[in-house]
């Protein structure tokens, strides 16, 4: 249970977990998780106290159906950037349960090496029905994460189409995995995710799966081939990879290596950084808008009555929204 606001010290908080103490990253990550209001004031205070800590590590995004070895991946590649000497986290953010919001997937479960790994932390964090299926709290989970001295972050999606765009808008490098025999359907991903991928990889390429692996990446090069690129500095390659059998991980990273170093020369790194703040920004802002429409004295009786006309079509949309905005003051 959280502890009352006013036994919380934001100044401790961050000695603790600028000292790496790990239990002080949990509690601060619960504490941006919280929605109480105390806890959100402190929460922004404790954040702004540790920017000057952040944005030194390498943030990749994770993505791929259900079934493509996200977990086994993540697990098998964290435990070689640990084993290389790097402070690995992961953010994996689950798909929630409808009665309590909570995170189902059990994701330390499905990483044991890294769940026992001191160099490596994983918070499963419930998407609570946030846009896309992403953790409201995903962007200052991993300022916290970077404050306590871990320089690669893995934010693993929930990989159900909706949440891919989210989490590529919140990391440095996008990186999609995919199955093998796919077939001309791409796994059911949409064109829009190739569009946003930094790089693909072609999962479970071991054994009998080799050649069906091999021919998947080269249907995936020739749809990227089609497609206009995103950075006049990078062209987005396909690999294979097994996570399982711990092979092409090494080529991977590798390529991650090298789109930081280009994409740092060129000035698009930093460019992308500010421009995904700025973003950060607009959405906790429109966040605290419709907070305020819905718990407002004033507009939150009024919303369920215009809500319940709209539905039955007494009333305008476009006469509800006028109607809302006025109460709110943002008249046109």
């Amino acid at each position: 249970m959280m502890t009352k606001a006013r036994s919380i010290d934001p100044g401790q908080l961050a000695a603790d977990l600028k000292a790496g103490k790990r239990a002080a990253l949990a509690r601060a990550i619960t504490l941006v998780e919280s929605r109480k209001t105390d806890h959100r004031r402190l929460a922004h205070q404790l954040i702004q106290d540790l920017l000057p800590l952040t944005g030194n590590a390498l943030r990749v995004g994770i993505t791929g159906v259900p079934g493509v070895g996200k977990s086994t991946t993540i697990d098998t590649l964290g435990s070689n950037l640990t084993a290389a000497g790097h402070k690995v986290a992961v953010l994996a953010v689950d798909p929630s349960s409808t009665r309590t919001g909570g995170s189902i997937l059990g994701d330390k479960t499905r990483m044991a090496r890294l769940a026992v790994d001191p160099n490596a932390f994983i918070r499963p964090s419930p998407s609570a029905g946030t846009l896309g299926g992403v953790a409201a709290k995903t962007r200052e989970t991993m300022l916290l994460c970077e404050a306590a001295g871990f320089d690669v972050i893995l934010v693993e999606t929930v990989g159900i189409g909706q949440s891919e765009t989210t989490v590529a808008d919140m990391v440095d490098f996008f990186l999609v995995l995919m199955l093998p025999g796919a077939g001309d359907e791409l796994q059911g991903i949409k064109k829009g995710v190739l569009e946003i991928a930094d790089m693909i990889a072609v999962n479970k390429a071991e054994g009998d799966g080799l050649t069906s692996a091999r021919s998947a990446a080269s249907n995936y090069r020739a749809a990227l081939h089609i497609l206009a690129p995103r950075s006049p500095t990078w062209t987005p390659p396909v690999i294979t990879i097994s996570g399982l059998a711990n092979e092409g991980l090494e080529h991977l990273w590798e390529q991650i290596g090298i789109y930081r170093e280009r994409t740092q020369a060129s000035g698009e790194w930093q460019e992308k950084r500010s421009r995904q703040q700025v973003a950060w920004m607009w959405d906790m802002l429109r966040q605290r808008m419709m907070e305020a429409l819905k718990t407002n004295r004033q507009t939150a009786d009024r919303l369920k009555t215009l809500e319940a006309s709209v539905r039955d079509g007494t009333t305008a949309v476009s006469f509800a929204v006028d109607e809302l905005a006025g109460l709110m003051g943002l008249e046109e």
